[in-house]
């Protein structure tokens, strides 16, 4: 290696070290300023120091959030609201694309149309005729044992008008889409049917898509506001963000308002974390191929 590349590749890892850290700042400081009382947040912004922990530091603020509100439970159903939304958002939007993308049948192409035209449906048009629609929907109650009417106020009515994602369709479409025919048609010929192909063959060879829908998913199922708000009255029932709106208007700490955000940023790092691998696999996948 010359000089010159030498400095060139010392000048790009300095850019993205600084480009890094600019974009990490402003969570380093929600989460140093979650351990610092209110007077302390604002003293010495401009200093990187006060990244840096002090005497000031305690738990005070995290107690506080748990006391005013019930985050934790807030946090257990967005959790399983997300997580459940993911497993069955895979497997459905996943099938559908694969039915479109490798099996031969008349009217697919319609139905890739129909998909494509309800990328640009915003949330906002259909979120009252869901309402009036799932107001009325019927459901086993496990608790009252019978058949009851309306999904107002539980978790599956953040859950299942979400499952099917035309965005997470049309992913996975392009990507089945370049697989190789004569994969198909081997497993064919040696006996397997259409959902075998999908499960043991297809599926397994798209993880990165995989990791990169779930990662729309859950973000998109952790940051619901607008139906939740519609939808639940309860708290029973309610995610971290209808929840984070309500703490606003029982503090004006500053300190127990990052403690807050804090703890709904965490799950989505941990998230990404997990699944990072895929993911960059799926962004380097689509720029070699653009």
């Amino acid at each position: 290696m010359n000089t010159r590349s030498f400095a060139i590749r010392l000048l790009l890892a300095a850019a993205l070290v600084l480009a890094g850290l600019v974009f990490a700042y402003p969570l380093l400081f929600m989460f140093t300023a979650s351990f610092k009382p209110a007077d302390a947040i604002f003293a010495n912004i401009a200093n990187p120091a006060a990244l840096l922990p002090d005497a000031h530091w305690s738990l005070v603020n995290y107690r506080n959030v748990f006391d005013k509100s019930a985050v934790g439970r807030y946090l257990l159903n967005s959790t399983a609201i997300a997580l459940i939304t993911i497993v069955a958002g895979v497997f459905v939007n996943s099938a559908l694309a694969f039915a479109i993308a490798k099996l031969k049948w008349r009217g697919r192409h319609g139905v890739l149309a129909l998909v494509l035209a309800l990328l640009i449906v915003p949330m906002d048009v259909l979120a009252i005729p869901m309402m009036l629609v799932v107001a009325h929907l019927p459901w086993f109650d496990v608790q009252q044992g019978g058949l009851v009417f309306g999904w107002l106020d539980t978790l599956h009515v953040q859950i299942m008008p979400f499952v099917a994602n035309a965005f997470c369709v049309f992913l996975f479409h392009q990507a089945f889409k370049d697989l190789p025919d004569e994969l198909i048609e081997a497993a064919r010929m040696d006996g397997a049917g259409a959902m075998t192909i999908y499960l043991r063959i297809v599926l397994p060879l798209c993880k990165p898509t995989v990791a990169t829908a779930s990662i729309v998913i859950f973000l998109g199922m952790w940051n619901q506001y607008l139906w939740p708000v519609m939808t639940v009255q309860t708290g029973g029932a309610r995610p971290v963000m209808v929840g984070l709106q309500q703490f606003f208007g029982r503090t004006n700490q500053w300190g127990e308002i990052m403690a807050y955000a804090s703890l709904i940023t965490l799950p989505v790092l941990v998230f990404f974390l997990v699944i990072q691998k895929h993911f960059v696999r799926s962004v380097v996948g689509s720029g070699i191929k653009g």
